[in-house]
């Protein structure tokens, strides 16, 4: 499989081109897949961007600031950069998942960016994986306007409960469904202070996030 457009839509060329493998195996495919790379990669890109903000929009308020991080790191967002560089083409799936055409999917595609991300982190250390960020994000960056941005339910809850002195929700994922290229996620919200527990559902860990939001906020703030 020839991935060296890919690199070069990167901006980085691998040392050890064994990770960005690694990162583009689906666990239908074979083991090591990219699971505990899209880990690493998904706290790296939070963090990236978050500093990328606080440097573009000096003195714009914390509320804001993580409503535009939330814009750029959801998984609409992240499909759309993985559209532009045809990660799909570079994919390695199962029989199963490529029957069903997962190659395409939002959160698959979405799931395998933050594992590239944490590829490039492991081959070239922050300087590398912050380049990389930056060009791929560089259009939405460009196009932010923060008073534009719209709130998602986590944003929402946690802004609640900062504003009321509560600490922040813990989300961990207690189920999934199905075949690994078919999977729902169940992922629970918990909010101790306040004895709340919710359960959402969805075809990624994100989509279950926010549905398990939506569900808390609706019972702190009806």
């Amino acid at each position: 499989m020839k991935r060296d457009a890919l690199e070069e839509a990167l901006g980085h060329r691998f040392a050890n081109p064994a990770l960005l493998a690694q990162a583009l195996t689906h666990r239908s495919h074979s083991s090591p897949h990219n699971e505990r790379l899209e880990f690493l990669g998904d706290s790296v890109l939070n963090f990236v961007v978050a500093a990328e903000l606080y440097g573009r929009f000096p003195g714009l308020e914390e509320g804001r600031l993580t409503r535009l991080r939330a814009s750029l790191v959801r998984e609409e967002s992240l499909h759309g950069v993985a559209l532009r560089l045809a990660l799909g083409d570079h994919l390695r799936l199962g029989k199963g998942a490529l029957k069903s055409g997962d190659f395409r999917r939002a959160s698959v595609l979405a799931d395998a960016l933050e594992a590239v991300f944490g590829a490039v982190f492991l081959d070239g250390g922050y300087d590398a994986v912050r380049a990389t960020i930056v060009r791929l994000f560089e259009p939405l960056l460009a196009s932010l306007d923060p008073a534009a941005v719209t709130k998602d339910a986590k944003t929402r809850l946690q802004e609640w409960l900062q504003g009321h002195r509560y600490a922040l929700p813990q989300y961990a994922v207690v189920a999934t469904h199905g075949a690994g290229h078919n999977q729902q996620f169940e992922v629970e919200c918990v909010i101790s202070e306040l004895d709340i527990r919710t359960v959402g559902t969805g075809a990624s860990r994100r989509t279950a996030e926010q549905d398990a939001a939506r569900q808390a906020y609706a019972r702190v703030e009806p």
